[in-house]
């Protein structure tokens, strides 16, 4: 009886890691209205706090047995969300920095990943984020409040330019490589699957 309840409740979509997760999305949401708006220091804020409990839903679904097909889904979608997003409305603000090919690329660097991981779990293989990935998170994250940081300081120190330039190309050429990268092991995956 104890399992079968147990079983029910993890299948629950009505679950606290999915609420967190909608919460994260309502701040991503808050984050690019913000930003048009010129509230930088307040779409920092509230990005960091959107960024920085992305581990919590994983977290509490892993610790109390509440992994849903749902939660699996929206969870990288709202990490998509507030990383693109972002890149997006900086694009416009001027003095950010933020090109619109660098959004451009963050966006079909995920669109990539996301389609290639769909295929590859369709046809039952693993395709689970690498630690180059999440990396690439951090220091996209990084680099988006610092870009902030700058805009809400304006005029901002050298140093603070200095740092955010080069956190944002970093953050550019780690999303590059670890979309290839990302390509690489989905090839191998594909071919593996054929030889069987």
């Amino acid at each position: 009886m104890n399992l079968a309840m147990s079983s029910t409740a993890s299948r629950n979509i009505y679950n606290v890691p999915n609420a967190l997760t909608t919460v994260r999305f309502a701040l991503a949401i808050a984050v690019m209205a913000l930003i048009p708006l010129g509230y930088y220091g307040s779409a920092m804020v509230v990005f960091l706090i959107a960024a920085s409990t992305d581990w919590m839903d994983g977290y509490w679904a892993r610790k109390y047995g509440q992994i849903t097909k749902l939660g699996r889904i929206f969870d990288p979608f709202v990490d998509k969300i507030i990383i693109c997003g972002s890149f997006i409305a900086l694009v416009e603000v001027a003095g950010s920095g933020v090109a619109s090919w660098m959004a451009t690329i963050v966006v079909a660097r995920e669109l990539l990943v996301t389609s290639l991981r769909g295929i590859i779990e369709g046809a039952g293989g693993d395709f689970s984020a690498s630690w180059l990935g999440k990396w690439k998170m951090v220091l996209q994250c990084a680099a988006v409040v610092s870009v902030l940081l700058c805009l809400f300081n304006e005029p901002a120190a050298t140093w603070l330019r200095v740092t955010t330039s080069i956190l944002l190309w970093s953050s550019i050429v780690l999303t590059v490589y670890s979309g290839y990268d990302y390509t690489l092991a989905a090839a191998r995956v594909m071919r593996d699957q054929g030889d069987r």
